[in-house]
């Protein structure tokens, strides 16, 4: 781990300093972040570093200051507070404290006595912009677009380092899946699963990089569906389970969905059906293609999938052009994944932060860029019967291309999703995901 922690830092050393000259800084500050207070209350929201400092900085906790000169070895002021009421960040790992010059102070205040005044020419990266202004930062060094676009633009292609913590992260989560599935087919409610899942991985919920998804039957069809029933148990039929770890601060974000004996049998043909149609697109996602162009590929192999099984009487060029496919997949097709899990720069057409929209007909897209290698995302097709998407197709002039008997028996089915998380190579692709949940 440590060599290809060296080789990320290397390359970081690189590209920042190339960003700061671009834009006119001699020096970079950056906060890990401080606690955020909900309103005219006392309890924190969950912390999450800045995603500048933690990719340089896999260190738990906040008010540190990472101070990056170019030609200079990186400076990493850590607080470590003495604390009786709440248990302290655990120390910074040896590969990480070995990279730098570390230097630990109990308060913030002495952090920044640490790194001392002189900001003319140092950007300021990070949430505690106040804090910042309050230290002698010019409002145009903090967070400066030119610079954070180009950091972000830096961060959509993943070292070595960072494909390997991703990889981690889905290790970490394929035992939680086992145990799910295992609770499923033993007739578990959404509440139980969701337990087990984080028995198995060892994990809070705190530590999760999003709130998980734990479906059964139609909730499988709310796509960001966060409750958790303690009944609707033994009889359900569908599970549709999206949840990830977190390994140094990389997510892995995963979507697996189950059925048991006695589904509708065109039910469980199309979830046949979405898996090998993920797999497919998981191989095909590569080097050149763009990935709009790789979102409307899925889209028509949807189409054709519902075609084969009788829901559409058309074809999926059809379907895609008269928009009938968006109903059953109105979500795009997957998103960047690192330190965040809808990770930066997808809509981003040049370093310098040129914005590039999605297409004004699939606006859920996130990524509107071509595939290079070393770019790291989901690949997430989905399958729904959304009463609410598809009764404007009911009443609508295209109305005679859906049979709708057929998919009034698959409504309360819910819906299907298969993710993966796939690093792109210059000659194959690594599907993280795979390497250890196979199924």
């Amino acid at each position: 781990m440590a060599d290809l922690y060296a080789e990320h830092l290397a390359r970081l050393a690189t590209t920042t300093a190339r960003a700061l000259g671009e834009t006119g800084f001699d020096r970079m500050l950056a906060h890990s972040g401080a606690p955020f207070t909900y309103f005219a209350d006392d309890n924190d929201a969950p912390f999450h570093p800045t995603p500048t400092f933690a990719h340089w900085a896999p260190v738990e906790g906040p008010y540190h200051l990472l101070e990056i000169v170019p030609g200079k070895r990186p400076r990493l002021v850590r607080v470590q507070p003495r604390d009786y009421w709440y248990a302290p960040p655990a120390p910074a790992p040896a590969f990480v404290a070995n990279a730098f010059d570390l230097v630990e102070v109990p308060t913030a205040e002495t952090a920044w006595k640490a790194i001392g005044n002189g900001f003319a020419r140092t950007a300021f990266i990070g949430g505690a912009a106040e804090e910042a202004a309050a230290r002698g930062f010019a409002p145009a060094n903090v967070n400066p677009r030119g610079l954070v676009a180009r950091l972000d633009w830096e961060r959509s292609y993943k070292t070595a380092w960072e494909a390997a913590q991703v990889a981690a992260a889905n290790a970490k989560a394929a035992p939680g899946y086992r145990a799910i599935e295992k609770a499923f087919r033993a007739g578990a409610s959404e509440m139980e699963l969701h337990l087990a899942y984080l028995t198995a991985i060892g994990d809070v919920e705190e530590n999760l990089p999003y709130t998980s998804i734990v479906a059964l039957d139609d909730r499988s069809a709310t796509l960001h569906y966060h409750g958790k029933r303690a009944k609707l148990a033994g009889t359900s039929k569908v599970l549709l389970v999206d949840a990830g770890a977190t390994v140094n601060g990389y997510a892995s974000d995963i979507t697996r969905t189950w059925v048991k004996d006695g589904v509708e049998p065109v039910f469980a043909r199309l979830l046949d059906g979405m898996k090998a149609l993920q797999a497919r697109l998981c191989l095909e996602a590569r080097p050149g293609l763009h990935y709009r162009d790789f979102h409307l590929r899925a889209q028509r192999y949807v189409g054709d999938l519902l075609r084969e099984v009788g829901v559409l009487k058309i074809s999926s060029e059809e379907a895609v052009a008269t928009r009938l496919t968006f109903p059953f997949f109105p979500h795009g097709l997957g998103h960047f994944l690192g330190l965040q899990v809808h990770d930066v720069a997808g809509r981003q057409a040049d370093r310098t932060g040129t914005p590039a929209p999605p297409p004004s007909d699939h606006p859920a897209l996130r990524t509107v860029r071509p595939i290079e290698p070393g770019m790291l995302f989901t690949v997430e097709p989905g399958l729904y019967f959304i009463p609410m998407l598809l009764e404007s197709v009911r009443e609508g002039p295209h109305r005679a291309a859906v049979d709708w008997t057929l998919v009034d028996r698959l409504v309360p089915m819910g819906g299907i999703r298969v993710e993966d998380n796939i690093w792109i190579g210059a000659e194959k692709n690594r599907n993280l995901t795979r390497e250890s949940l196979p199924e």
